[in-house]
């Protein structure tokens, strides 16, 4: 089972998700996130000048076989570029892996070790109101735990805080965005909060 095409898709304008497609020649094909949040681009690039290349004419059921080749491979080793590439190389043939068996891949992975997992919202707004409403729509969600930023009343920012309905701050086309930070704001905000939230 050759690898024949390996292909680097970014998407999400304004946020880069990066995925990584790994086809066979049976024409089972895999996809492993290689997302890094702030440096998209540079997995992306690692992927496409370093890593696809490699993978070409190699046998997508030797999973162990090439992850050790990716990381053994290179003089510089480790790194949050190479280790998120060569996790959406392993995602991947894993699910290639899966498909080629017919099995989920948790199958695989020695079945199945819970029936659900806690999983939070995270709510957020440019004031203590907006965050508390926020909050209110993830409890009648079903929520158990909730993330709860505020806007910090002073400061133009707020790390952790999306603009507008956005969940997550979109990533900056330059230079990432630099936000202002005071202790004293927030330490003298935050208790409010949550006081507000309880």
């Amino acid at each position: 089972m050759k690898i024949i095409a390996a292909k680097v898709i970014v998407c999400s304008p304004g946020r880069n998700f990066v995925t990584l497609k790994i086809t066979t020649e049976d024409g089972i094909y895999g996809l492993g996130d290689a997302t890094l949040n702030g440096r998209e681009m540079a997995v992306v690039s690692y992927l496409s000048d370093h890593v696809t290349p490699l993978l070409i004419g190699r046998d997508a059921r030797r999973i162990e076989d090439v992850w050790q080749y990716l990381y053994k491979g290179a003089y510089w080793r480790r790194g949050p570029v190479t280790m998120c590439s060569i996790a959406a190389v392993d995602t991947a043939l894993w699910d290639i892996k899966g498909k080629a068996l017919n099995v989920p891949v948790y199958q695989l992975l020695g079945g199945a070790s819970r029936d659900g997992v806690l999983v939070y919202g995270h709510a957020n707004g440019p004031g203590l109101e907006e965050t508390v409403q926020a909050v209110a729509d993830y409890i009648k969600l079903g929520y158990k735990a909730i993330r709860a930023q505020s806007g910090i009343p002073g400061l133009q920012s707020t790390y952790g805080v999306g603009r507008g309905k956005l969940y997550y701050e979109p990533a900056e086309k330059n230079a990432p965005l630099e936000d202002a930070s005071s202790s004293e704001l927030y330490l003298n905000f935050v208790p409010r909060l949550f006081k507000r939230l309880r």
